[in-house]
């Protein structure tokens, strides 16, 4: 913990430690979503769209470890159960049962637009906090999601047009 990164955010350091905590549980489904979803996945243009997941998944697993690294910087524990996951989660988890490649696709878009309405909301409320280490993060996060989800979109256009 570090009592100075505690003192800048003063007493709403519990409540953004909540709300990083949901976000991590988010990124932890995130990138398991991915990761076997580039697995399982099948059909038109299956190489590429398995490179995207996996490139996905890897920049999920760093946010959450952004996340975690924040959590303990304001004093709190990142979630320790991964059984909590589904329970803390904003976005939940799709599981890939449909393995072709524009399901896949639509499944990680919709939680990709989940992430970008969660991490927009989580932005503003640090507004309000003036945690500027946070809101950088977030910042960066967010950035990362709306760039996911047009790439995503781009693959599902490109393979519609097959």
């Amino acid at each position: 913990m570090g009592t100075k990164a505690v003192e800048i955010v003063g007493s709403g350091a519990s409540e953004i430690v909540q709300l990083l905590n949901k976000a991590l549980a988010d990124e932890w489904l995130a990138y398991y979503q991915y990761w076997v979803g580039a697995y399982v996945v099948r059909g038109p243009m299956r190489p590429d769209v398995q490179e995207e997941l996996k490139e996905h998944a890897k920049e999920e697993l760093e946010h959450a470890e952004m996340l975690a690294e924040r959590i303990i910087q304001l004093g709190g524990t990142p979630i320790l159960n991964p059984a909590k996951f589904l329970e803390m989660s904003n976005c939940g988890y799709d599981e890939p049962k449909d393995d072709h490649v524009l399901k896949v696709l639509e499944q990680n878009i919709k939680g990709e637009q989940c992430a970008i309405e969660v991490y927009n909301n989580l932005l503003k409320k640090i507004m309000v906090e003036k945690d500027p280490i946070t809101f950088h993060m977030i910042r960066k996060i967010l950035e990362d999601e709306i760039e996911h989800e047009q790439e995503l979109q781009e693959l599902e256009q490109d393979i519609k047009m097959i």
